[in-house]
């Protein structure tokens, strides 16, 4: 797919890839700063500072910015990851000015206003409550805790309720002014309005914007050691978590091990640990298996419930699937099969515009450029059974997997 970039002399860059067969135009900022860039007193704080983005700036209320895009049918929301926050739109083209003055003003004029932090503070802790009686979820973030234990990347991105109580007004400003580079923020458009508009309406705001650099260094991993932990809950189920570190997205792996990860675990049901969990022994619902990349390393984490008397065996069936991968290549037929769905997949996330766009965002901050999805295919294709299983034997290493499973009190 054809895009085009723009780099203004702050830093700022813009990414544009126009579609005219839509009536919709998407386009976001994406900001090179997450979780793992609080310190632990400032954990939830980038999480915090996304949701307060919306309760009002030097020239809005929060209602007015509400309403902006809301009144004429058009979504506005935002996310926070580990590495990442962005602020993103989806409006009809007649009203995409709307949309990008809205997403600047959000972005850089948000004036933390005392009374709505007090608000959104109940609203996030409420937040944290709701994920904590979701094992489903709650699990996946403890996960985290015990691959990167005493590390950002293993702090929960919604913050605890100590840090989430303490901040104030100051707090935020503080740590925009600490983590805000400019040559580190991508406005990514994706949708049916020509790169020339977009330009012209988005370039007098953004260079009106001083260069600035920060000096923040992330911390670098530390020495990773497997664990195995058990948390009794109020639940009727055991959830279970098994994984370990992994490869970074800079790796040249990385898309051979999102193949065998589909494999293994990915989201189709006739992946290998569905078709021996669910359809051949009934012992589970759902059971994924996620490859996680960040820009230093990433990890693979197995995830599923079932019952307390029936956790022993679907462990022995999961690290059993593990094993065969390790032990025999992907047959002709069998590789040949899985490539061609992770193909479909990706094509298929391609036509998530939405998605695409913050793609480009991500692509530009993390690699500096962007990768071609026919170049990802081409690497998908020419991944032999052998590197495959060269990978399974040091990726998917059971001996140095980390185990966390919750049991019912």
């Amino acid at each position: 797919m054809s895009y085009q970039i723009k780099e203004l002399t702050n830093g700022i860059r813009i990414v544009h890839h126009e579609i005219t067969h839509t009536r919709m135009v998407h386009c976001g900022f994406v900001l090179d700063i997450g979780s793992r860039d609080e310190q632990p007193e400032q954990e939830g704080l980038a999480h915090f500072w996304e949701h307060m983005a919306f309760k009002g700036t030097k020239k809005r209320k929060a209602f007015h910015i509400l309403n902006r895009l809301d009144s004429v049918g058009g979504e506005l929301n935002a996310y926070t990851t580990k590495e990442k926050i962005c602020f993103h739109s989806t409006v009809l083209k007649e009203h995409w000015k709307k949309a990008t003055e809205l997403l600047c003003d959000i972005t850089f004029n948000s004036i933390f206003p005392k009374k709505q932090i007090e608000k959104e503070r109940q609203v996030i802790l409420e937040e944290m409550a709701m994920y904590r009686d979701s094992p489903d979820d709650a699990i996946q973030d403890e996960f985290d805790e015990l691959l990167f234990p005493d590390h950002a990347l293993g702090r929960n991105i919604l913050g605890t309720e100590k840090t989430v109580s303490s901040f104030q007004q100051q707090d935020f400003l503080d740590f925009i002014a600490s983590k805000m580079d400019t040559s580190k923020i991508v406005f990514s458009v994706v949708g049916n309005i020509s790169f020339t508009k977009i330009l012209r309406q988005l370039v007098p705001f953004l260079e009106s914007i001083p260069s600035k650099r920060s000096d923040h260094v992330r911390s670098k991993i530390t020495p990773y050691q497997p664990k195995t932990a058990i948390i009794y809950k109020e639940i009727t189920q055991a959830h279970c978590a098994m994984g370990k570190p992994a490869l970074s997205i800079h790796h040249a792996n990385r898309f051979k091990l999102f193949l065998l990860n589909n494999v293994l675990g990915g989201p189709s049901m006739n992946s290998r640990l569905n078709l021996a969990l669910r359809e051949k022994h009934g012992l589970v619902y759902s059971v994924e298996s996620v490859y996680q990349a960040f820009t230093d390393t990433g990890f693979i984490g197995i995830f599923y419930g079932t019952e307390e008397k029936t956790a022993p065996r679907a462990r022995k069936i999961v690290l059993k699937e593990i094993q065969k991968l390790r032990e025999k290549p992907l047959g002709t037929l069998q590789l040949h099969m899985a490539k061609e769905q992770t193909i479909g997949q990706l094509a298929m996330a391609e036509e998530n515009y939405s998605g695409l766009m913050m793609i480009y965002g991500k692509n530009l901050l993390d690699k500096d450029y962007i990768e071609p999805l026919d170049s990802i295919f081409d690497t998908i294709k020419s991944t032999t059974a052998v590197e495959l299983q060269d990978l399974a034997q040091s990726v998917f290493d059971a001996e140095r997997f980390s185990f966390l499973t919750y049991l019912p009190k």
